[in-house]
């Protein structure tokens, strides 16, 4: 037992240099990285730093004037080529809604949404309201 401790300190006696320059790496490592982390959960959510609360609230509010919207569009007559730009406006609202759209599919299918998912729904969230009121916007116009 004597032998393996021996053997112990003379190994962290030759390696010291190398140990305290991975220990300030390890520890530069975790000041860049820990703040960025910590904002990710602790900075709010969304654009606009929203509790989870009032952003759960503002994305559902999103999904239903986005779903009112495609309804909208769904009682405009079938003769597509008469309204190009509203057709414009809808797809631009569904491309900017896409991420929104596919978390409510897997949360209702109950399947994993994932991190990176709610990311895109965090990051995309604004645009797709934004997308929508356009739409909302060109559907009142006569």
């Amino acid at each position: 037992m004597h032998r393996v401790q021996m053997k112990k300190k003379a190994w962290i006696s030759q390696n010291k240099p190398t140990l305290k320059l991975k220990r300030f790496i390890i520890s530069l490592a975790c000041i860049v990285i820990m703040p960025g982390c910590s904002s990710l959960f602790f900075g709010g959510y969304g654009a606009n730093g929203l509790s989870h609360e009032e952003f759960v609230r503002y994305v559902e509010a999103v999904f239903r004037l986005q779903n009112r919207m495609t309804s909208e569009m769904m009682l405009l007559s079938e003769d597509e080529s008469a309204y190009p730009v509203l057709l414009q406006a809808e797809q631009q609202m569904h491309n900017m809604c896409a991420s929104l759209n596919e978390y409510v599919s897997r949360d209702i299918d109950g399947l994993y949404k994932g991190l990176l998912l709610r990311r895109r729904v965090e990051d995309s969230a604004m645009d797709c309201d934004k997308a929508a009121h356009d739409l909302g916007a060109l559907l009142k116009k006569p």
